[in-house]
């Protein structure tokens, strides 16, 4: 992609995104989400707390340690304030780029970063690659990688508990990427016709990889395709937290009603690469990130602290030391555990072997070994 066609992805704010943190460190009383001191606190830290890993797991990755991973830098208000703003009995259907979210929900650091190395205590046994976990405790479904395949799984998820009369909703994730996807027309129509609770959350970073949206898209906005659906669309600055929380909460209560799913546009920038797999500098300009710098949402959420002296320096080198010293125990950890054991992959498949796979077990677990290969 030449210079002359990069992308110069939208600047937050427009007139019709919605925001509550303003310049001046006070919140608008029209969205404001009634977030207590210690909710902001809270939703700060792990902010915070994804980015180091985030920074470290790239480091690994350099390294030779873990093969991939997905960052999140920049866009870490949009994934933790919708997450933050549903229910513990909710499910969330993620893309891959949501972890502190996960996190956030109760996915042990320990289990992450086996998943990060597929060993033996990796709860999908080595069988994707690194971010692809799940946690069926906290209400969170495996990350798949074709794009937009979760927008079907998450609305069928909801529209079987609607069936079930349970109270529950699902929250799902997705790149602007996605919206070109069957899955997404498909998702949102049989949503819309069936008054399905899903809370439909794209984070439009800017890009699909390397793709920039306005080459994916004629449309002005992503949020006005919920209309061809009779879903209704918002959309939202992703790097303020406080409007996040409050446009999802407002989309969570709409679907318990019983008056259906909604699709928010969070406008926000992918400031790293799609993956470590990714030099975004061969189709980015370098300046497109001066806008976005100084909207850094970790950075905003500070600044409101500081105000209300609920933070200060010190207070972050604490949880920087807390974070380190968590990750570098479960990397020990993780480094030190086997990988799987051979006879697992044919395990999980079927809730009784099948004659023919029971087969092939004893036939694999009897035959030659390469040096160095599982046990």
């Amino acid at each position: 992609m030449t210079t002359a066609t990069r992308q110069r992805h939208e600047s937050p704010p427009a007139d019709d995104v919605i925001r509550v943190l303003g310049d001046d460190l006070t919140l608008d009383p029209v969205y404001d989400p009634g977030l207590s001191p210690q909710e902001v606190l809270e939703l700060y830290r792990h902010m915070v707390t994804t980015r180091l890993l985030d920074e470290r797991l790239v480091g690994l990755q350099r390294q030779g340690r873990i093969g991939f991973h997905v960052g999140s830098l920049g866009e870490e208000a949009a994934i933790l304030g919708s997450a933050y703003a549903m229910r513990k009995g909710d499910w969330l259907f993620p893309c891959y780029r949501e972890f502190g979210a996960a996190l956030m929900r109760g996915l042990e650091l320990s289990v992450f970063v086996h998943n990060m190395f597929g060993n033996a205590k990796d709860t999908v046994r080595g069988r994707q690659m690194p971010d692809h976990y799940t946690c069926r405790r906290v209400g969170w479904v495996s990350i798949s990688s074709p794009v937009g395949t979760q927008i079907t799984q998450g609305v069928g998820f909801a529209w079987g508990a609607k069936i079930r009369k349970q109270d529950l909703a699902t929250l799902v994730y997705f790149g602007d990427g996605a919206t070109s996807s069957s899955d997404f027309h498909s998702g949102m129509n049989f949503a819309g016709v069936f008054k399905i609770p899903t809370v439909f959350f794209c984070r439009n970073n800017g890009w699909a990889i390397s793709v920039p949206t306005q080459r994916q898209t004629a449309s002005r906005t992503l949020a006005e395709k919920g209309a061809a659906y009779g879903v209704p669309g918002v959309r939202v600055d992703g790097n303020d937290l406080f409007a996040v929380v409050s446009v999802v909460k407002r989309a969570l209560e709409r679907g318990v009603r019983g008056e259906g799913p909604t699709l928010i546009e969070a406008i926000t920038y992918r400031m790293g690469g799609h993956s470590t797999s990714d030099d975004p500098n061969r189709y980015r300009a370098s300046e497109a990130l001066e806008p976005w710098t100084s909207r850094d949402p970790i950075g905003r959420v500070r600044a409101y602290l500081e105000k209300h002296n609920q933070w200060d320096g010190t207070a972050e080198e604490r949880l920087i030391a807390e974070v380190d010293q968590r990750f570098r125990e479960a990397v020990t950890s993780a480094e030190r555990t086997p990988p799987p054991a051979l006879e697992t992959m044919f395990e999980d498949v079927y809730a009784r072997p099948p004659w023919h796979l029971a087969e092939q077990r004893a036939e694999r677990l009897a035959g030659p070994r390469a040096p160095g290969a599982h046990g």
